[in-house]
């Protein structure tokens, strides 16, 4: 008998016996089974499917699959900015710094950069807390948004993108057993990373709703009620917030933020600010507070206690360079003994890419007027964020004019999340087949039209509700083609699940999906 393994090839002449395998379903940790992340979730490893299948020639009705599930700029088409690029190259591969295509102001960044590193060398680990040049980059970076509010180095530590710094905050604050089990507020709808978190953690998800009908805000009651409900089966520690929002794309107003601050402070919660796309605000009516500034704005007594990590990241922003891993947080009035804690945490995982920490030190620390690269990043900074600023328009625009569907302002960030009308025939048929009637929905765009977009469910959404989240990154052209095939979609999907059904049916489930918008 031929035994086939990684390593050889084996003739045993006797048959063999499978061993019952040590890792199963039956013996795998239950909280990785409890974690879903929907952004990547059934819906994409179906449309992966089909694209590949296009690949190999299988005829669909369309000729290309448009994945709009996932903010991902650069595999969206955007352009990396030069200027990232250039100082990045220059400290991968040091010997451009000869070179006379490469600008002095690069040149001297990439250096300064490779003088922080062990051996000048990107290749060599980093501090824990990251390279230390970049930490200060990135306190000064702070310091300057934040109009002089004091940042202070020793609190920054970069970070695998923003969500290994999320990841680890929860590491240290969730604890306890039963009704002292740490509670994790977090947005309704929220991106996913922080349900599949507290899943992994096995820490208590307690949701609160942001308002759909007024423009996504963040209602101080629901915080309230979320967390008086909560106080029954666990102990609330940590209240997560998404400024701009992801899905939602709403930019929180600073009084919204004040409110928020000050039920933390009254509660005694942990903060965890979600400022990844800080720098993507597109309504002229909108603009962005850190939640840093406005604390310290709001006093020293409030300052001086309320603990807040903030977190930042390269993959949003103008800059969108995912892939590089980069990111950073800030944290604020973490008890020393804790600090040290979290700085053997990190220690654990050596230290994040080191081409990411230098991608996040251009963000940081652009070209300024007088430097030879400053007319070139500038107006590739702002074509971006212009770009986005009338994509965004146009989404909101296209949407609103569909029968059945209502998408809020996108203030900011990179998503729309409309409400769809979905027929009770449609609900029907999805839980006959044990689905989201937001998936059934979802996979049937898929399927007839190549468009790849996640439903609401994953998000999490009001009972009786039902959205979908697409991303505002393809080019304008694509885009159009996008919007106007959902357009014919929808009203084709209506069509087909409306087809014979009472009109008090139809009235019945507009006046619910009304009255569920409305906070408890």
């Amino acid at each position: 008998m031929l035994i086939y393994t990684a390593e050889a090839t084996v003739d045993t002449g006797h048959p063999i016996t499978m061993r019952e395998k040590t890792l199963t379903m039956a013996t795998l940790n239950p909280q990785v089974k409890a974690v879903e992340y929907a952004v990547r979730g059934p819906i994409v490893i179906k449309a992966g499917d089909i694209e590949r299948g296009l690949q190999e020639g299988v005829k669909q009705p369309f000729t290309e699959v448009i994945k709009a599930n996932i903010g991902d700029a650069h595999a969206m088409g955007q352009q990396p900015i030069t200027f990232v690029r250039q100082v990045v190259a220059l400290c991968c591969f040091p010997e451009l710094m000869d070179s006379p295509a490469f600008p002095d102001d690069a040149k001297q960044r990439a250096q300064r950069i490779l003088q922080d590193c062990g051996g000048h060398s990107l290749g060599s680990y980093s501090a824990s807390q990251g390279v230390e040049c970049v930490r200060r980059d990135i306190a000064d970076y702070i310091a300057q948004r934040d109009q002089g509010v004091p940042a202070d180095w020793n609190n920054i530590y970069l970070t695998t993108g923003a969500s290994d710094g999320i990841m680890s905050i929860l590491k240290l604050l969730v604890s306890g057993q039963g009704r002292s089990r740490t509670g994790v507020m977090i947005p309704i709808p929220q991106y996913p990373l922080y349900s599949a978190a507290i899943s992994e953690l096995e820490a208590v998800h307690i949701n609160y709703y942001l308002d759909e009908a007024n423009c996504w805000a963040l209602d101080i009651e629901e915080l309230q009620r979320a967390y008086m409900t909560a106080k029954h089966h666990c102990q609330p520690r940590v209240l997560c917030i998404i400024n701009p929002g992801n899905p939602t794309g709403q930019v929180q107003s600073k009084k919204c933020i004040e409110e928020v601050l000050h039920f933390a402070y009254e509660e005694n919660l942990f903060v965890m600010a979600d400022e990844v796309y800080q720098d993507n605000v597109y309504s002229p009516d909108s603009q962005f507070h850190s939640f840093k500034k406005v604390l310290y704005e709001m006093g020293p007594e409030y300052f001086s206690n309320v603990e807040l990590a903030s977190f930042h990241s390269t993959s949003k922003g103008y800059t969108g360079e995912c892939g590089f891993r980069g990111g950073y947080m800030e944290v604020l009035n973490m008890d020393p003994q804790v600090k040290a804690q979290l700085v053997k945490l990190l220690s654990v995982r050596l230290c994040p890419p080191v081409s990411g920490q230098a991608a996040m030190d251009v963000i940081v620390n652009p070209p300024q007027r007088h430097e030879p690269s400053y007319a070139q990043f500038t107006k590739e900074k702002r074509a971006v964020l212009d770009a986005l600023a009338h994509k965004a328009r146009l989404t909101e625009e296209i949407l609103n004019s569909v029968p059945g569907m209502t998408c809020n302002p996108v203030q900011g960030a990179m998503y729309a999340f409309p409400q769809i009308f979905i027929p009770p025939r449609a609900i029907q048929e999805a839980q006959s087949l044990s689905m989201a009637p937001d998936m059934l929905y979802c996979l049937k765009l898929l399927e007839e039209t190549g468009i790849c977009v996640v439903p609401g469910s994953g998000f999490g959404q009001r009972e009786g509700t039902y959205h979908f989240r697409m991303t505002i990154l393809p080019n304008p052209e694509k885009l159009k083609v996008l919007l106007e095939k959902l357009k014919e979609f929808h009203l084709r999907f209506l069509e087909e699940y409306s087809q014979q059904e009472p009109q008090t049916n139809r009235n019945a489930q507009d006046q619910h999906s009304e009255m569920s918008k409305k906070p408890d």
